[in-house]
């Protein structure tokens, strides 16, 4: 309801209307609340998120920052005292030869790891990349190995390259192979935690690359085959290019994981025989918690950091020649 108001100025000025008090009122009621209401639903966001945030930063980022300033001094966590050394650490790791060796090893284990897990995955998803009775049967016993614990694997994989009553070794004294010691030996110790890691790492490779190769549009399949091109050739020219994102995805990721492998070294050999198998994480973890050397083993911490920033930028540098991405 509105009232009428007589403008001042005369005839000649006419008649205004002028809005009744209440709807101005209810005008800037409405104004205010979607501010309040977007000051609550910010609240509420940032009280879903606060819990994550204090565990990320208790548990994430605050150890992070605290390394790096053990990296700096002599500390064993025990005594009060924690002398400045400055880069004393970095300079004795550089001359450690352990270090050194398990560098080494750490390499070693990434040159077989990563692509015999990617060549593994692909081959048994261009197996999978079918349709067949019983398919979903056998990708799910494929991803299955990524469902077992780590400690059940390392339990499988002791039983059956064991020396003395090992499946592994039975099956080659069929053949002729001379009995083997496996991971009592310096020289195959490695090799066989490779294989352990493979064989548990090729079911994340399946699911990348079948995802991957199920996404590939046919009409380029077809369009190959109408060109005269094999299944090789399809499968080289068209279907390899394709799968570069998917393969530079499992490159960086597994080179991660390679770079800091653990588990499988703590639970079969323990860094042995004669330290055959301590990788950098392993060495790591010997001087922070057998020699309580926690000032050391920062640095290590951080020399480990460097080498996967660099050795992933450096993957992603050179992929640039090599990944193809659809538009």
């Amino acid at each position: 309801m509105t009232a009428s108001v007589v403008t001042p100025g005369g005839a000649g000025q006419g008649t205004g209307t002028a809005p009744a008090p209440g709807r101005s009122r209810r005008g800037a009621g409405r104004g205010r609340a979607p501010r309040s209401l977007a000051r609550t639903e910010s609240l509420a966001g940032w009280a879903f998120v606060a819990p994550a945030s204090v565990i990320i930063g208790l548990f994430g980022a605050a150890p992070i920052v605290w390394s790096l300033v053990m990296s700096f001094q002599r500390n064993n966590l025990l005594s009060p005292s924690t002398p400045f050394v400055g880069a004393g650490n970095y300079r004795t790791m550089l001359h450690d030869p352990a270090v050194t060796q398990a560098i080494g090893h750490t390499l070693v284990y990434t040159a077989l790891f990563v692509p015999g897990t990617m060549v593994v995955g692909l081959f048994l998803a261009v197996a999978m990349n079918r349709s067949l009775r019983f398919m979903w049967f056998y990708r799910t016993a494929a991803y299955a190995t990524m469902a077992i614990s780590t400690i059940s694997e390392a339990l499988v994989f002791i039983w059956l390259f064991d020396p003395s009553y090992g499946i592994v070794n039975y099956f080659s004294s069929l053949v002729g192979i001379p009995q083997q010691q496996f991971l009592n030996s310096p020289s195959e110790a490695l090799y066989v935690i490779a294989a352990m890691t493979i064989w548990g790492w090729s079911g994340f490779a399946v699911v990348i690359y079948l995802a991957a190769l199920q996404g590939i549009p046919q009409d380029l399949i077809e369009a190959a085959a109408v060109d005269g091109a094999g299944r090789w050739g399809t499968f080289r020219r068209v279907t390899l290019p394709l799968l570069s994102p998917a393969s530079l995805f499992l490159a960086v990721w597994l080179t991660i994981n390679a770079l800091q492998l653990f588990d499988e070294v703590y639970l079969s050999t323990q860094g042995g025989p004669l330290g055959a198998t301590t990788v950098l994480v392993y060495y790591l973890y010997e001087q922070a918690f057998q020699n309580f050397n926690f000032g050391y083993a920062s640095a290590i911490a951080y020399l480990l950091f460097l080498v996967i920033l660099v050795v992933t930028a450096i993957q992603f540098r050179v992929s640039r020649r090599f990944t193809y991405y659809r538009s």
